[in-house]
């Protein structure tokens, strides 16, 4: 079916007002869950907000925590999320940096004891949407093997760098260190269909594109194999060292997947370029890159532009949503 974002937002907004979130920090979170289904990422939107609200049902996550500065030098700062809504320390911690950007030209906000930020991402853009280059990056549960590997002991940690650019069509890279994301997984089994390559191992340590089997054994597949699991196991020790914080290992010992530990960077690109500089760099190589030439006559695109299309689209059809997902959003309801 297919939901107009204004119904989607209004409906994710009281469900969360009515597990006592006040009404300011339920509209942010609820634009961020549609405004995720709406850019295409219904894996980290709709599909992920029933699983969010369980947490919260739990007590897993403190609605009413702000993060809390407990370190703080010139441009780095590190905050305490005290088990906090996820997006929402996310937002705050972008924000921090950002100003911190704006004041030092660089700044770096460590964050620990959060919760799932649902998709990087949105981050990403809440920096490109001041002018300054974002990156963030979190670490998981256990989700995915090391290069010949067998057991678990990596998070498939999401890596976001964002660049702005002066027509707000921002240049967003946001993924997974794992061939495909959890989320991504868990929607194509919901779609009934299989990956188009290999995600994961099954439990006799065969590569699958069957999304349950992959479920199963939480065995994900690292990007480019021994470089991918090398990348994750550093950004969750910059993570884990930067904040303080949980590490993977100590992630999943919890169960559930709380208590992360998130980076959060914002670099001001104009204070070593005027920006009419950097916005011609910007341009040059985009255009370089689009007129690349294809086997199949296609057109390359770079990491966010087809986002925009699908914003578009998707406010002018309304969000598709799963039948079974939006039964279980409305069964949320008080």
């Amino acid at each position: 079916m297919y939901i107009k974002y204004d119904e989607l937002k209004k409906t994710l907004k009281e469900i969360l007002m009515s597990r006592n979130i006040k009404e300011d920090r339920a509209d942010i979170l609820a634009t961020i869950f549609t405004n995720n289904s709406l850019d295409g990422v219904s894996s980290h939107g709709t599909n992920r907000f029933p699983r969010f609200i369980s947490y919260v049902d739990k007590k897993e996550v403190d609605v009413n925590s702000i993060p809390k500065v407990v370190f703080n030098f010139n441009g780095f700062v590190r905050m305490d999320g005290k088990m906090g809504i996820g997006p929402l320390n996310a937002y705050i911690a972008m924000e921090k940096a950002c100003d911190l950007a704006l004041e030092f030209g660089i700044g770096i906000v460590a964050l620990k004891n959060t919760n799932h930020w649902m998709r990087g991402g949105t981050y990403g853009y809440l920096a490109c949407d001041r002018g300054l280059v974002g990156i963030c990056f979190s670490n998981t549960t256990a989700n995915m093997v090391a290069y010949k590997a067998k057991e678990p002991k990596l998070g498939n940690n999401p890596l976001v760098i964002a660049i702005p650019r002066n027509n707000n069509e921002h240049v967003v890279l946001d993924f997974a260190i794992s061939q495909y994301s959890y989320g991504k997984v868990s929607s194509t089994l919901l779609d009934n269909k299989m990956l188009e390559v290999p995600g994961g191992y099954d439990e006799e340590g065969n590569l699958s594109n069957d999304p349950e089997k992959i479920l199963k054994t939480r065995a994900f597949l690292p990007v480019g194999y021994y470089k991918g699991a090398g990348l994750s196991l550093v950004l969750d020790l910059m993570a884990t060292i930067f904040s303080a914080g949980n590490s993977v290992s100590k992630v999943t010992s919890f169960g559930d997947e709380i208590g992360l530990s998130q980076v959060f960077i914002a670099i001001d690109p104009n204070r070593a370029n005027n920006k009419e500089l950097t916005d011609k760099m910007i341009e040059d190589i985009l255009i370089d890159f689009k007129n690349a030439k294809t086997f199949d006559g296609s057109e390359v695109s770079y990491p966010g532009e087809n986002t925009i299309l699908r914003r578009k689209e998707n406010l002018e059809k309304g969000i598709r949503v799963v039948d079974s997902v939006w039964e279980e959003v409305l069964a949320l309801k008080k």
